[in-house]
């Protein structure tokens, strides 16, 4: 006879750490629909209600991320045991766990604990769908950089320069045979794909279980996992399941991955041109994950063309595509007074050399880009689409980085943190001629200025400031990453310039 119930809980664990559960119960039948666990988490601050998932070969795991320190309560029940009670310590969190990243002064991020996050993000699709090897490659790549956030698919993507099958699939099932798959005919197979043959109701635990130490490497790095729950790209069927497949896999995926700190939603990519959804499967996604996740991870949605209502109450930040070639960072103010929230370009276009426009700007223009997103209180987002090399393009693969822009982030970053209190806005006195941002925090204004002159070239600059204070000085090349200290003033003076594009001129009361 069987032995189901309980195999593993924790006596210990850590504030803001994935805490896992382990039982044992039946793998007949189909335990994803006809079994279920969950767990009651109580302590002197917090009381949720988790749900646990199937991870195959009988094992059933419950997640949860506990809060505060001390001691919680734990009460586990499910469908194939009696309910089994027990305790938990919570013990300060390890060096350099801050928590989940939550929204703060309205338009800004920090973590739980009220350390300020800037974000710097990429875009890398399916980096974790390629071989061990690339994966490495990325991972690495991502240790030497600024990058504190990553965008990517937990479904394969289907699309120019990715036609390749991924390592897993997220079900049980068989895809369409793509042999002899091209770019001239990748159209004729996007999403309602004939072929494919996938049990919707039967998750792969593979395809789950690396996912899980995917992010989990992140989260080591330091970097936030944004995670596209949805894409049109798609020939295996994946975008177009129906609303009560859909359903199943949101909760899976709240039961799975809610209880990891570093975890980011995005509901999709390109929403609007998702066909088969309209505005109501959208609003009944996102009441979904709202329902399943008990930690309020940040949510938001993608779009193409159409901007989604980013004030609808269930997004968090706004996550903005370009809406011109040209312009993208310039409409930063715009959206954050429209919207009162977060504004996060993901894509401001690619540096790279592809055939696509939004995939070929310039090192110098990516850059430029980020420091005008930046001084507007916004958070600029990048990607690399350069060819030749062996068609492992950033944007999608991962690998190695071969662009110039993502050297200078760094720099930016670093700036970054050095606004007093958390996060910039645009200042209402710029003049026509100039943008600059000064804190958030109105209780700080006239004691920070980050100037940015972008693709002007002037010589000098004069500034005019309160007389009965001295200001600090310093003459930023972003391009050149290199900092001038022209020392201390006061009331009106002149800054000389060097007649350059991509200067920025910061000025911190002394």
């Amino acid at each position: 006879m069987k032995h189901y119930g309980l195999s593993m809980m924790p006596e210990k664990t850590r504030r803001w750490q994935m805490t896992e559960i382990r039982l044992n119960g039946p793998c007949e039948g189909n335990p994803y629909t006809e079994q279920h666990a969950e767990a009651e988490i109580i302590s002197c601050g917090e009381h949720v209600h988790v749900q646990g998932f199937y991870d195959g070969e009988g094992v059933y795991l419950i997640r949860f991320m506990p809060i505060y320190e001390g001691e919680y309560q734990v009460k586990v029940s499910a469908s194939f045991m009696e309910p089994v009670s027990g305790k938990i310590q919570v013990l300060e969190p390890e060096e350099g766990n801050h928590g989940p990243v939550r929204v703060c002064n309205n338009a800004h991020f920090a973590y739980e604990d009220g350390t300020p996050y800037y974000s710097i993000g990429t875009t890398c699709y399916v980096w974790l769908w390629q071989t061990d090897e690339l994966i490495a490659q990325t991972l690495e790549t991502l240790k030497n950089s600024a990058f504190n956030k990553i965008r990517f698919c937990v479904f394969p993507k289907h699309y120019n320069y990715n036609l390749k099958e991924p390592r897993s699939y997220p079900y049980e099932g068989t895809p369409v045979d793509s042999s002899g798959l091209t770019p001239e005919n990748f159209n004729q197979m996007n999403q309602k794909s004939e072929g494919n043959d996938w049990d919707f109701t039967r998750f792969n635990p593979v395809h789950f279980r690396h996912l899980d130490w995917c992010i989990e490497q992140l989260q080591e790095l330091g970097i936030e996992a944004d995670m596209i729950l949805f894409h049109p790209y798609d020939r295996w069927g994946f975008s177009c399941m129906g609303r009560e497949n859909d359903e199943r896999y949101l909760r899976y995926m709240m039961a799975r991955y809610a209880a990891y700190r570093n975890v980011w939603w995005s509901l999709a990519n390109e929403y609007d041109i998702l066909k088969d959804k309209t505005i109501a499967d959208w609003e009944y996604i996102a009441q979904t994950i709202v329902e399943c996740d008990p930690y309020r991870h940040p949510r938001s949605i993608h779009n193409c063309w159409a901007m989604y209502d980013h004030n609808r109450p269930w997004i968090t930040h706004c996550s903005m595509q370009r809406q011109e070639t040209y312009r993208t960072a310039e409409l930063t103010t715009d959206w954050r007074r429209q919207y009162r929230k977060p504004v996060v370009l993901d894509e401001i276009c690619y540096e790279g050399n592809i055939q696509f426009g939004w995939g070929n700007i310039s090192g110098q223009e990516m850059v430029r880009r980020f420091w005008e997103a930046a001084v507007r209180g916004g958070y600029p987002g990048h990607g690399e689409t350069y060819l030749g090399h062996n068609d492992v393009l950033w944007w999608s693969h991962g690998g190695v980085l071969h662009s110039e822009s993502h050297k200078r982030f760094r720099f930016l970053l670093d700036v970054m943190k050095e606004t007093p209190g958390i996060g910039l806005r645009t200042s209402p006195e710029c003049r026509w001629d100039e943008v600059y941002g000064i804190p958030e925090d109105r209780q700080l204004e006239g004691t920070y200025f980050l100037y940015y002159y972008s693709f002007m070239c002037p010589s000098f600059r004069t500034f005019r400031l309160d007389e009965n204070s001295r200001y600090q000085v310093t003459v930023l090349d972003t391009w050149e990453m290199t900092r001038e200290d022209r020392g201390v003033f006061s009331g009106t003076f002149n800054v000389e310039l060097p007649g350059k594009p991509y200067m920025a001129i910061q000025i911190k009361k002394v």
